[in-house]
């Protein structure tokens, strides 16, 4: 039997009702999207699970406040964030340098769909990894491993010079396929489960 389907205002008014059938439609719907989304700005699996699980938890209890003139989709892809950014907040110390990514992030959530957010992220994910096989390596032990041009510098045994040259070609590799940016989106990809170096 084909699973049925609605439209966005069927939908918000089926669960204002406290249908159980459209709150499941909503759940198998968005879950795994979602999921995929929180773990972009999260790093980690299973909380991302959770956070998921806690919006979809408060859309229900709260489904009686729903506004069906407002998308279910946006109103979803936004708690998942704003979750995402309590859960950082709460587990980090947030730096002056942080706080500013967060709400240049909160900016680009605005300016763009999440699909098209989504795409920007794995634009920057596939240019990392079209990176020439050193320059990727120095680039990911520098941002996702979070290491010092001179910690890298002697696990690889090469000098710093050559660090901070295979690093700015990785940004100005990674800028030329994204754009403007890129800052704010490597510091989603790894600000949030490492700390960003402030200084390349």
């Amino acid at each position: 039997m084909k699973e049925k389907s609605y439209n966005n205002i069927d939908l918000i008014v089926r669960l204002k009702k406290g249908d159980a059938s459209a709150y499941a439609y909503l759940v198998d719907t968005y879950n795994h999207k979602l999921c995929v989304y929180a773990n972009s700005l999260l790093n980690d699996i299973s909380l991302s699970e959770d956070v998921v699980q806690n919006v979809f938890i408060k859309v229900w209890e709260k489904r009686s406040n729903l506004n069906s003139n407002y998308s279910i989709k946006s109103y979803l892809y936004k708690s998942v964030y704003n979750l995402c950014i309590n859960e950082y907040k709460r587990n980090q110390s947030v730096t002056a340098l942080e706080k500013k990514y967060i709400e240049e992030l909160e900016s680009v959530i605005e300016e763009k769909d999440e699909e098209a957010f989504e795409k920007l992220i794995l634009q920057v994910r596939e240019a990392i990894q079209e990176l020439p096989p050193k320059c990727k390596q120095v680039f990911l032990l520098s941002k996702k491993e979070g290491l010092t041009n001179i910690e890298i510098s002697e696990y690889l045994n090469i000098s710093k010079n050559t660090i901070e040259r295979h690093i700015n070609i990785a940004f100005s590799t990674i800028r030329k396929n994204v754009g403007s940016k890129t800052d704010i989106i490597l510091f989603l990809l790894f600000g949030f489960g490492q700390k960003l170096n402030a200084k390349c």
